[in-house]
This record gives structure tokens, sequence and C-alpha cells, in this order.
């Protein structure tokens, strides 16, 4: 018997529309399954629907999901808790969902398990040392906001394995963690999965991440499965062209390359098609792919692809030859430094995290930042746009004194500084409209009112691939990707000379990151100058002039990108790069894919 069998899943919306249509699937024990697509594939409603759930406005209406021999869906509602309780574990997008603020960390481990909190604390220390986490009490008794967000997604993904569940659904898991933790968390789930038996659905934009845990991958679109195959039949011989297209827009670390984001948008949930969904984006169309939907086949590499040209495609197709992208050192020339940090420190209740950082941003230069998950990444953001306390340091925008506080800088400089937060969730008033989000600082730094300002705000929004037909949609109605989108549309709304972006580009997919990417690129050569903290060294070498390397608030390498990661000096650096996953299709079939 399969641990998950699922067959002709069907979510729909209260209008009818489909957003989740006919999906099958079946995992034998202890397999993984990854569950990739763009933002609005249809990927977490499936993930929310294992469960037996879906979302305000939407509905399962049709289809199986039997989880160790139980069909989930056949349930009422209270035999459906005691089976989610037993049978399945959940790890959301974002933490701070799965976390109760009000409760420490020890007690929300335990609670969900059988038997006593002192008889489950030797299994819950274990998992915890699995997820990279302390394990003695002092963690155990604090509360989820003295965490860091990685810190945080690894008691999320602890509390979902304790249990030791037959499936385990991850939606996007390894999104808020850096390189170093991915690699721990991904040979945890894949570990834990093997040894316990587990089986489990993990859903992620991320190519490298899902070539590296998953057992079988499948590919989503418009809410229907694509592709499906094992790891090496998807990813390195690809037969659907979409499965194609999100493979040419993954960063590489080797060299920099311009990413290529696949043509068009995604459409909108429940759209129809009287052919195959993919066709108005496909670089292989032809008139009889949008006259019937397609049926799956199977192909000569065994696995199954939705397309009437799947051999074609097989033998047709050919990763773009791109050439590599010039590093342009000392942007700035002469000029003077946008940016200049002298000295900067900055403590938490009197415990020191930064130590001594200093730095220079030239005009239309990207400075990079990046180390583990509290390493002082987001710290040095948080001081460098005046919103921690307890910091000293001297700073300089244009030559000139800049007060180290938000509060006591004047409107111009607030404008000409702008930050994207990293979780899009916080950072946008869930009772604001998409338009509002973004004419509210248009109107507090322009005066810009009414249908001027929503004319910009359009422009903003389409700059990062956001259609107007959302902008009077609310947070809670757009996907983690489109909510990160719509939060840098705000900051590029207000015309900034200098962008601090905080793990920008953790929640987009592979192709919507390769459009964010070349935006911030282009601004670049309009005279943007850039603060990029990342985890991802691929990005980094994408986008970046300069690379500062932090390790325990201090700086334990910096200097050009392409002389960092080409040749690091430092063993952490080193282990950095060691741990960064890359999708690697050098064996893959050559000929034309625009053929």
């Amino acid at each position: 018997m399969k641990a998950v069998e699922v067959t002709g899943l069907t979510v729909t919306l209260d209008d009818g529309s489909v957003i989740a249509n006919d999906v099958s699937f079946s995992l034998d024990t202890g397999q993984v399954m990854g569950l990739v697509g763009e933002s609005g594939s249809g990927k977490s409603t499936v993930g929310l629907a294992l469960l037996g759930f879906a979302k305000s406005g939407a509905n399962i209406t049709g289809g199986k999901v039997v989880v160790g021999g139980v069909d989930l869906l056949a349930l009422g509602p209270k035999e459906l808790r005691e089976a989610r309780k037993k049978l399945i574990g959940f790890v959301p997008q974002d933490p701070a969902t799965a976390l109760n603020p009000a409760m420490r960390i020890g007690t929300q481990l335990t609670e969900g398990l059988l038997g006593g909190k002192k008889e489950n604390l030797p299994r819950i220390r274990k998992v915890l040392e699995d997820v990279g986490l302390p394990s003695d009490d002092a963690f155990l008794r604090r509360h989820p906001q003295e965490l860091s967000g990685g810190q945080q997604q690894r008691v999320a993904i602890a509390m979902a394995v304790a249990k030791g569940p037959k499936l385990i659904v991850f939606d996007e898991p390894t999104t808020g963690l850096d390189v170093s933790t991915q690699a721990r968390v991904l040979e945890m789930v894949a570990g834990l999965c093997c040894d316990n038996g587990m089986a489990a659905v993990f859903v992620s934009h991320d190519l490298a991440v899902v070539g590296t845990v998953g057992d079988l991958v499948t590919v989503m679109y418009a809410g229907q499965i694509l592709e499906t195959g094992s790891r090496e039949e998807v990813l390195l011989s690809a037969a659907h062209p979409y499965s194609i297209a999100l493979l040419e827009s993954v960063p590489s670390t080797r060299q920099r390359l311009p990413l290529v984001a696949i043509p068009g948008r995604a459409p909108a949930a429940g759209a129809k098609f009287e052919g195959c969904v993919f066709a108005d984006r496909c670089a292989f169309v032809e008139d009889r792919c949008r006259e019937a939907a397609p049926e799956m086949v199977t192909t000569s590499t065994g696995s199954q692809a939705r397309c009437i040209r799947v051999e074609h495609v097989l033998q047709n197709q050919k990763l773009l030859v791109k050439e590599p992208l010039h590093h342009t050192e000392n942007k700035g020339g002469d000029r003077q430094a946008v940016l200049s940090v002298r000295n900067l420190n900055a403590s938490y209740n009197r415990t020191q995290v930064l130590y001594d950082l200093s730095f220079d941003v030239a005009p239309g230069e990207c400075l990079a930042v990046v180390g583990e998950s509290g390493s002082g990444k987001t710290t040095m953001s948080r001081c460098l746009i005046g919103l921690h306390e307890e910091q000293t340091g001297d700073f300089e925008m244009d030559g000139k004194p800049l007060p180290s506080r938000l509060r006591d800088r004047p409107k111009a400089v607030k404008q000409q500084m702008q930050y994207v937060f990293q979780n899009p969730y916080g950072s946008l008033n869930p009772r604001e409209t998409v338009a509002t989000a973004v004419t509210v600082p248009l109107r507090h730094f322009y005066g810009e009112r009414g249908k001027a300002a929503r004319t910009k705000a359009q422009e903003a929004l389409e700059r990062v691939e956001i259609p107007w037909r959302l902008a009077d949609r609310y947070p809670a109605e757009l996907s983690g990707g489109q909510r990160q989108r719509v939060a840098i549309a705000r900051a590029l709304a207000c015309n900034p000379s200098l962008l601090i972006c905080d793990e920008v580009t953790s929640g987009l997919d592979v192709s919507v990151q390769a459009s964010v990417v070349e935006l911030l690129r282009t601004l670049q050569d309009d005279g943007l100058s850039m603060v990029f903290i990342t985890h991802n060294l691929a990005v980094v070498r994408s986008i970046g002039d300069q690379v500062v390397v932090l390790s325990k608030g201090r700086v334990v390498e910096s200097g050009a990108v392409e002389s960092v990661l080409t040749d690091p000096q430092h063993p952490y650096t080193q282990g950095l790069l060691a741990d960064t996953l890359e999708v690697d299709r050098s064996d893959a079939e050559t000929s034309d894919l625009t053929g």
C-alpha cells in the first residue's frame, strides 16, 4: 500500500473557478516529492488540500487524499482533526503564522505530543539539534519574537516532525534560511523521511532545493500538473517547455549571467483555457496547442508531461547560450559615496551583536551582505535605515552627516533611502489594498493624490510584474511572492537613490526573481545604489558589485564579488559556497530552445 495516494484532487473558488485541477500522484513510505511552479500556480493550494483544508473562498470539490490508509476528504470535522493530529505534519511558509507569540518555545514544541512534557523533552531536544538549534533550557524558555526569522522557521519544522507523522507537507520551509542551515535542514528532512518512514510533499520555488531533497519532482502551472518524474528526469531532461523555462531562470554561483525570466505573466487563479494552459508563454507553441487541452503522456526519458510535442521538445531543447555579464568595478569612480558607514556597533539589551562595521556604497553600486541566520545582516540593515535604537557609529549620505535614528532624519533623506522588509506579511497593512499601499508614500513624499497617484502606482506595479487588475485586492488575497513584489513596488514608487533590500528575493519563484534582479540591475544603470542582504550567493553573483561577509556580527571577508566568490580566502566564506545548492544541467541534451 502506498503511504500517500492522491486521486483527482480538485479545488474551486466560490464562483466555480478551478484553481487545482484533477491533481493525482502517489508516494511510497519515506519518499519525498518536490512540488514546484511559479507563484500562483496552485502549489500551496494543493499542499493545504492534502490536510483536507482550503482557504476562505475556496472548496475541495473532488478527489481523494488517502494517507496511511485513511481518506481524509471522507472524514467529518472531528475525525479530520484527529487524523491531522496523528497522520500529518505541516510547516507553513511564514513561521509567524505557526508560532504563538505568547507561548514559550518549549511549550509549543511539546503541546501537540502524546504524554507529558517531561517525557517528551529528550525527543524535543534531539529534534532541535537536528535542525541546528540550541536544545538547552534557556532556549526552550524563549518566545518566538526573541528568535531570528530563520530560527523561527527551524522551530516550526521541529514542531512538525516531532510527532512522527505519516505525511509532512512543507510549504516553502527553507525560504528564510541561510545556505548552511538550509543544507542541514534538507539533509534532516531526507534523513527523517527515510529513517522513520514518513512521506513528504516539499513545496518550493527553488529548483536546486527540490533537486536536493526530492526523489520525485512535480511541476505545476495554472492549477495543473504539467510534468512529473524522478528528479533526474525532470531536472536533467525536462520534457515540458515550462520546466525548461523555469530552469533557464535559475542564477548560478559560478559566473555572472543575465537571468532569463519567462515571457508574459502567469494566469490569474481560476482562469479558463481552451487548450494548453502554458500556450501564451511557450517557446514551442503551435496552433493546435490552443485547440484542445493536452493529456499527460509518458516520455522517452520516463517522465510524464502534459504536452503534445514532448518528443520534439526533448530533441530540440538547449540551454540558452548566455554571455557572462561584465563586472564594472568601482562604479562610482571618484564620485562621492552615496552611503558611508564607519565603526557601526549594535546591541540588543546590552548584548553586542555588531562589531565595528565599516563600508561605502558608491553611486549605482550594489553592496551585497551575506552570512548565516543570526550573523547580524538584518540588524545591520535596520541600523542603516534608522530603526535600531542600540547603535553607535558614524553615517554619511552624499557626504553629509546622517542621523542614526529615523525620526531625526529629514523628509528628503527618508524619501531617498527606502527599505524593503524581508517579511511582506508584516510590512503591508492587511486593511489596505495594493493600490493604497503604493499610493500612500506618493502622497506623503510628493503630495500626489487621485488619478495621478494611481497612474504612478500602476507604473510601479507593472515594473515588478504585478498587473493592475490586482490593485484593489488586499494582501491576504495575494500569494507570498506577489506580496513581496508589491513591497518592492512601494519602495520604487518613491524614486529612491539608495534601496536597502532585506532578503527581498527569498520568497519569489525563480522566474519572478529573475525579472526582479534584472529590474534592479537596470535601475542600477540609472544610478540607483543598493544594499542587498541575502543568503543566496547565486543572486549575489548575479547582481552584486561588492560583497561583505558577516559572521557573528563581524566582517570576515569583503571585496569585489568576482574575487570573493571565485577565490574566497576565509574558511567561513568557503563553507557558505560549499553549502550553496545549484542545479547542474551540464548533461542536458543540446539543440536550440527557441527552435
